[in-house]
């Protein structure tokens, strides 16, 4: 394949924009910014499942409480029933007898009740304690990803803005070149990483390799217009007045 030299140059133009697009591309996949929204998105969803196993159990507790609330409040009812009744008169010596062993039962009962249903309080105090910082944490975590996601956005528009400038230097320059130097240059592209690379005196721009002697005289040889590849990547290879050949 034949092409002007100083169309060969532009290659060298087309390779420095490709490699532009790489980096930025290994930019855009590897951003601070996305790993720290994946660890602020993993603190949330910890410190909300943390807040809602603290709702649960303070509703538990809650239910708990008020249960206890209304047993006590049955043994105290039924501890009035038994004063008013001894109070009253009413009763024989017997039936006052039992009435006493029953308020004296009821009243350990009450005691006990109330030992509970302090413990549940003090339970459901420290739950509620622990809902408010689990809701604070869920709060602050929200603020947190909200943040890391506009510095990832807004890193993401810069690399995409010099993605879409870059890729119309890129349109330009394909104008200039025949079609078949484009294939070819892609191909090696895509297969070896770069299509093109500036020979300087024995060694290729692309790969940084050293030709061998053999290969760097039938580049000598070669007219000034003939498409000459590196024996070690395969990329084309644009001779200039560095080239030393």
């Amino acid at each position: 394949m034949k092409v002007d030299p100083a169309v060969q140059r532009r290659l060298l133009d087309l390779a420095e924009i490709d490699a532009e697009l790489s980096r930025i591309a290994h930019r855009r996949a590897n951003l601070a910014e996305l790993d720290e929204v994946a660890q602020a998105e993993k603190s949330l969803r910890a410190n909300q499942d943390a807040h809602v196993a603290a709702q649960t159990a303070l509703a538990d507790l809650s239910k708990e409480v008020e249960r206890q609330e209304r047993e006590v409040e049955a043994v105290r009812e039924r501890a009035d029933r038994d004063r008013k009744l001894m109070e009253s008169g009413s009763v024989s010596a017997k039936q006052l007898t039992d009435v006493e062993h029953e308020l004296e039962t009821l009243q350990r009962r009450q005691s006990a009740l109330e030992d509970d249903l302090l413990e549940l309080m003090e339970r459901r105090e420290a739950t509620e304690q622990e809902e408010r910082n689990a809701a604070e944490k869920v709060a602050a975590d929200e603020s947190a990803l909200s943040e890391a996601k506009a510095r990832k956005d807004e890193a993401l528009a810069d690399l995409d803005t010099s993605m879409a400038r870059r890729e119309s230097d890129r349109a330009a320059v394909l104008q200039e070149l025949p079609e078949a130097l484009v294939e070819r240059y892609d191909r090696v592209r895509k297969s070896r990483g770069t299509g093109a690379g500036l020979l300087r005196y024995r060694r290729c721009g692309a790969c940084q390799l050293e030709l061998d002697h053999s290969a760097l005289s039938e580049i000598k040889n070669a007219a000034d217009d003939e498409i000459v590849s590196c024996e070690n990547c395969g990329a084309i290879l644009v001779r200039t007045a560095e080239s030393g050949t």
